[in-house]
């Protein structure tokens, strides 16, 4: 979600009862402050930062946060040892993201104060195991004391009572709202996920990052290579830098990495954030009663 939720989508989710996350990966320290601080201007709800540990700025970036006062924060790709001690002395909840039984268990030994265990269904970058949510999920559960949130493939409310089944306490939603009106994603971009279908995603470059991408020629450049047992220095060129920003920010549909999640196939629309998060909870409501019932 890095180039889709700056300030506008964070501040839209928080405000409908959700909690929006501004997603830093794609910032530098000035931007990041910037949407901070417009996002304090447009809701005084709580919303949180999203920090890739592998981020080059990083140490910009966790100074930005504290002196700007954020209290949760959630952190991925990247060892949570590294900052998790930093921000809990600071007074901030901290969040890892995990693809993996051993690394939310690893997770929880640095301290976190919750996982997101996600699911290779998920967008952007994913776990080489490629273990599913409905697998890992309970798995993570049974395996920390920690409070754990559900990711990857969570579009809908059914969605929402099938994590809480599996024993999570809540989930996080990306792609479903990469689409939204809010998102800060290119409208070439939020019209491509809108028309995709089951299977239109693949999972690519696992001997790099792994990262679910949109089938467009790009994908296909990184598919025959893999295929023919490309070098990991050949794949690197082939990526090149700022490809993410190229599709998904700038609107390029064939030579972008368009990253996006298997939930995908649920977006139909483009809308308000605030509507999807409704629609979403009150389906969550009617089918959990009449599952009750």
């Amino acid at each position: 979600m890095v180039w889709c939720s700056g300030w506008r989508l964070a501040s839209a989710i928080s405000q409908a009862g959700g909690l929006g996350l501004i997603g830093s990966g794609s910032m530098h320290p000035n931007v990041l402050r910037e949407h901070i601080v417009k996002c304090k201007e447009a809701t005084k709800k709580p919303f949180g930062v999203n920090v890739p540990l592998l981020y080059p700025e990083i140490e910009k970036l966790m100074e930005v946060i504290v002196n700007e006062e954020i209290k949760i924060v959630f952190t991925s790709a990247g060892n949570p040892k590294t900052w998790t001690g930093f921000l809990k002395d600071r007074g901030v909840t901290v969040v890892h993201v995990v693809s993996s039984l051993k690394f939310a268990q690893k997770s929880e030994a640095a301290g976190v104060d919750a996982v997101v265990a996600e699911g290779f269904e998920a967008g952007g970058h994913n776990g080489r195991e490629e273990t599913t949510t409905l697998c890992l999920v309970p798995q993570v559960c049974d395996a920390v004391k920690i409070p754990v949130l559900a990711a990857g493939g969570i579009a809908t409310g059914r969605a929402i009572l099938a994590a809480e089944a599996l024993g999570a306490q809540g989930v996080q939603v990306g792609t479903r709202f990469a689409a939204s009106m809010e998102s800060s994603a290119h409208e070439n971009f939020k019209h491509r996920v809108v028309s995709l279908t089951e299977g239109e995603t693949m999972l690519s470059l696992k001997s790099l990052t792994p990262v679910r991408l949109i089938k467009n020629n790009f994908y296909r450049k990184v598919q025959e290579a893999e295929q023919r047992g490309a070098s990991t220095e050949e794949l690197k060129n082939i990526l090149g830098r700022g490809r993410s920003k190229q599709g998904i920010f700038e609107g390029d549909m064939d030579e972008g990495e368009l990253e996006i999640g298997q939930g995908a196939s649920f977006v139909k629309e483009i809308k308000p954030a605030a509507e999807i998060l409704m629609e979403m909870w009150n389906e969550y409501l009617l089918v959990r009663k009449s599952i009750l019932v």
